[in-house]
């Protein structure tokens, strides 16, 4: 009894998400702002730790996604800014980890809002590294979710368009059905087509996933039944 006790604990630890990313879901800023001061402060001191400059770079990542989802543009700027030589760090120490790719381009896209004259430096990095991420790991959910988010944003006259996103967001789901931001993400794209009832569907379904993501919510609110 004591030993399933203890394998039930561990099960139930390992689904709970790491505080960053609830503070996230929360949009605590404040909270997101404290983790990241303590994990840039460990990455600063380790340099050749390519696990600490990676967590440093997403939490940086988290900040800038809610001070986005908040329209606080040049904060959004700043946190993704000092997460990009921490990302930086994590591909030269690990250039065969996808994931380290993926988040450089993540936060390179970030900085583009606030300063659309940074969008020929940024862009093409954030392009760059998400292909670079998919070329290493094209089985990856997260890969295509950061390649829909970018093609979002992404005019057509320059490759994007929301309906090369819906594809990324559909195949994002198709490799993780419980990836609940690929799921949100779709809704965001679905309703920006005027495909309100597919939408409100899958953004449901987010929450679905993740009952505690605020911005979800907020989409949701902002979503016509048909």
């Amino acid at each position: 009894m004591r030993l399933a006790a203890v394998l039930l604990g561990l099960a139930a630890a390992a689904q709970t998400p790491p505080a960053w990313r609830q503070a996230r879901d929360a949009q605590d800023r404040a909270a997101l702002d404290r983790f990241a001061a303590e994990a840039m402060k460990q990455a600063e001191a380790s340099p050749r730790n390519a696990a600490a400059q990676y967590r440093a770079a997403l939490i940086q990542f988290y900040r800038s996604e809610v001070a986005l989802e908040l329209r606080d543009r040049n904060a959004a700027r700043g946190a993704a800014e000092a997460g990009i030589g921490a990302a930086e760090k994590a591909v030269a120490l690990q250039p065969g980890n996808a994931e380290h790719h993926r988040i450089l381009g993540t936060l390179c896209g970030q900085v583009i809002p606030a300063n659309v004259l940074a969008g020929l430096r940024y862009g093409r990095c954030a392009l760059d590294e998400v292909n670079k991420a998919l070329e290493l790991d094209g089985k990856s959910s997260m890969n295509w979710l950061s390649r829909g988010v970018g093609n979002y944003y992404l005019p057509a006259s320059f490759g994007g368009g929301v309906e090369l996103a819906v594809k990324d967001f559909q195949k994002a789901i198709e490799l993780d059905p419980k990836n609940a931001e690929a799921h949100l993400w779709l809704g965001v794209a679905l309703r920006k087509l005027n495909r309100a009832a597919e939408a409100q569907k899958a953004i449901q379904q987010s929450l679905k996933l993740n009952p505690e993501r605020v911005w979800a919510k907020q989409q949701l609110d902002k979503t016509p039944a048909q």
